[in-house]
């Protein structure tokens, strides 16, 4: 038995946690649960599953749940989220906090060697040198849960070797496309929060579902892949695949494509890192073969969604750059769910904050935050300024 902490469990990936845990009561046990909003949903999961600590925002939520009859432990504020990332009766942290909000948690939780079910891509995107050298010196288990990566992590002959020690040349990270994939310029000036939200084959939260739609997430996975496996970013290939069935493809030089398959829903790859390197049941049916339509597979195209290109461009810069690139974003995808800005002002607004923010290197994790607390100030400085304008 097992204990679990995790860490944003009213999100997407945290409900499709929930679900594969339950199917395993013999196994795991949950711990912990955090979360920022929905504390109705909270409050229920609470009185599902029992845990022996829940982590909210603050002392006002806190209140509200015991006086709602929580009889367990309840700590808040970003103080709270990492004692639960450290706690000695979580084995296995679940880190499925959306954006920068779950770096410093997940942090401290590979610092204390803990087995890491990494979702939350930011952390690596941030801070991936410093963060991969505390997976080193720690000795935590850091296991993909990003769909892309996890696929990579099952078709690695050796998990945790060099790839070239491995015979592989290429890792290729494939897309959905998103519900944009065949606008033109045209069209992506005028589209909706709620349409970019509507992905064609995923259940995301709108954070992830916008990054989606603007590529941004295939470059946020690519630098994140680069860190978990050691790569160049010129080893890294993303193509668009609009069935989502195929999930990222590893190259090996003999010219073999191994890749990994399966229906687009988490729990796959939730169920195969927590089990890893057993196997356990998903809850998720198998594919039928001759059910299938064709797979198709295209370039991406980054002169309509140049998102893709400023990751890149971020990566290679090296320092800050990363950090700036995924606080300007963050600030810019805001402000579009609230139709505060256009959908092709995010790309513009990042871009912008790129040039403007001076690059610095990150020797400690205390630079990663700063870096990030620039990049949104100037984030909302361009905002206002395309809001005046």
């Amino acid at each position: 038995m097992q204990g679990v902490c995790l860490l944003g469990a009213t999100g997407s990936i945290g409900r499709s946690s929930l679900e594969v845990l339950a199917l395993h009561p013999d196994r795991y046990r949950i711990h912990t649960l955090t979360a920022w909003q929905r504390m109705d949903e909270l409050l229920a999961l609470y009185q599902r599953f029992q845990p022996s600590l829940l982590v909210v925002a603050d002392a006002g939520q806190r209140d509200a749940l015991l006086r709602a009859g929580v009889r367990c432990e309840v700590l808040y504020g970003a103080a709270g989220l990492e004692a639960a990332a450290v706690a000695a009766d979580s084995a296995i942290v679940i880190a499925a906090i959306v954006g920068a909000a779950g770096l410093v948690p997940t942090m401290a939780a590979v610092r204390a060697g803990k087995k890491v079910l990494l979702a939350n891509k930011e952390s690596l995107v941030m801070a991936g040198t410093l963060f991969m050298q505390a997976v080193q010196s720690s000795g935590a288990r850091l296991l993909p849960v990003d769909s892309e990566h996890n696929a990579i992590f099952q078709c690695l002959e050796k998990p945790g070797a060099g790839l070239a020690e491995q015979g592989i040349v290429k890792l290729v990270l494939t897309a959905s496309g998103g519900p944009f994939r065949s606008f033109s310029r045209e069209q992506l000036q005028a589209v909706t929060p709620a349409q970019a939200v509507r992905h064609p084959r995923w259940s995301m939260g709108p954070k992830i579902s916008v990054d989606s739609a603007s590529l941004m997430n295939k470059g946020l996975e690519l630098i994140e892949a680069c860190h978990l496996f050691g790569a160049r970013a010129d080893q890294v290939e993303v193509v668009v695949h609009p069935q989502s069935i195929v999930h990222s493809l590893v190259q090996y030089q003999d010219g073999s494509l191994l890749a990994q398959l399966g229906r687009p829903d988490m729990r796959t790859p939730i169920a195969h890192a927590l089990a890893w390197p057993e196997r356990l049941s998903a809850g998720v049916e198998p594919l039928d073969l001759l059910s299938m339509a064709a797979l198709e597979f295209e370039a991406p195209d980054e002169s309509r969604f140049p998102c893709l290109s400023l990751a890149r461009q971020a990566y290679a810069a090296g320092g800050n750059a990363c950090a700036v690139l995924n606080a300007a974003n963050e600030v810019a995808v805001a402000a579009f769910l609230q139709n505060e800005t256009s959908f092709m002002a995010i790309p513009a607004i990042i871009a912008e904050v790129l040039q403007r923010v001076p690059q610095s290197p990150v020797d400690q994790l205390e630079d990663v935050l700063l870096a990030d607390a620039q990049a949104r100030r100037c984030a909302r400085e361009c905002l206002a300024a395309l809001q005046e304008g």
